[in-house]
């Protein structure tokens, strides 16, 4: 797989990574092994977590596997920071985010993140969400540190403000997500941040398998997931897939192939994030060939899924 460097820093990872945020919740132990097991082999390094993703779990399961199922050596690891408090409430504060850094280690079994995401979230002061960066990246426990899901403003606002590199920007971005193009993609270009884009295939939306039809057994028929995937099912969400499904049936590969292919061509984009139900889903995602898309096509696809704002 192909190796792509964050931004402007030397920090490279692979241009598809795993996200594990259904890791404990719908994918249990043996299956996320599995899921990880596969990642690498296909040449996969960079994969994502956070510690809300099944409180926790998601980080025990994959710090169980580091040393087992893979070599630390082997993986990028990306997490976010921030615990989730009473009433949902995400706590950014400098004792928050180092408090969760600390305990993301420790799931982890690790002594350092390769990459350090801080979320947007609250009123926390800028010079406290700086200062907790700051000493998360010059202890080294985090090798590089970036944010996620920052305003423009707000990302410009830290980056010019800190005294140190923030190397990384992750954002939802796809053919059907495509709002952080209006203002996040160009100030994170212009910041030398690199993207990570999440529900790289649109919340599962973009492989097609929803045409016409509520699969059982899929995220968008769970009590759970369903909120999740249900705003990219009808309207102008629906006619996107339904074009992209058009154009990869006329080049003969499968639609999520076609979706990573035209994501991955974005300016600024260093990592598609994908995450699977099953390792054969998986699989299936990681054995596309990933080449540039014609022009032609790649025309068309910006044309139907361009955004209103």
């Amino acid at each position: 797989m192909e190796l792509r460097n964050v931004g402007s820093s030397g920090l490279a990872v692979s241009a598809v990574g795993l996200g594990t945020m259904t890791w404990g919740r719908d994918v249990d132990e043996e299956n996320a092994r599995e899921q990880l097991r596969i990642f690498v082999d296909a040449g996969g390094t960079l994969v994502s977590t956070a510690p809300r993703y099944g409180d926790g779990e998601a980080e025990a399961m994959l710090g169980g596997f580091i040393g087992d199922t893979v070599a630390r050596s082997e993986l990028v690891l990306c997490a976010q920071a921030g615990t989730v408090r009473s009433g949902r409430r995400m706590d950014v504060s400098r004792r928050g985010l180092l408090d969760s850094l600390d305990a993301t280690l420790s799931r982890l079994q690790t002594g350092h993140l390769d990459l350090w995401l801080v979320p947007a979230a609250g009123t926390v002061p800028l010079e406290e969400t700086l200062s907790a960066m700051e000493t998360a990246y010059r202890s080294g426990r985090a090798r590089y540190v970036g944010v996620a899901d920052h305003s423009a403003w707000r990302f410009a606002q830290l980056a010019a403000t800190a005294g140190f590199p923030i190397v990384a920007h992750e954002t939802e971005y796809s053919l059907l997500a495509r709002a952080a193009e209006r203002d996040v993609v160009p100030a994170s270009a212009a910041l030398g941040a690199g993207l990570l884009a999440w529900a790289a295939l649109g919340r599962g939306v973009l492989t097609g398998k929803y045409r016409g039809r509520l699969p059982a057994d899929s995220r968008g028929a769970s009590d759970l997931w369903a909120p999740y995937v249900s705003d990219y099912l009808t309207g102008h969400p629906e006619r996107v897939t339904e074009a992209l499904c058009t154009a990869a049936r006329g080049l003969d590969v499968q639609p999520h192939e076609l979706a990573l292919r035209w994501l991955l061509g974005r300016p600024g984009v260093s990592s598609a994030l994908v995450g699977a139900r099953t390792p054969v889903q998986l699989k299936e995602v990681l054995d596309t060939e990933l080449k540039p898309i014609a022009t032609q096509i790649n025309d068309v696809l910006d044309e139907v899924s361009a955004p209103g704002y």
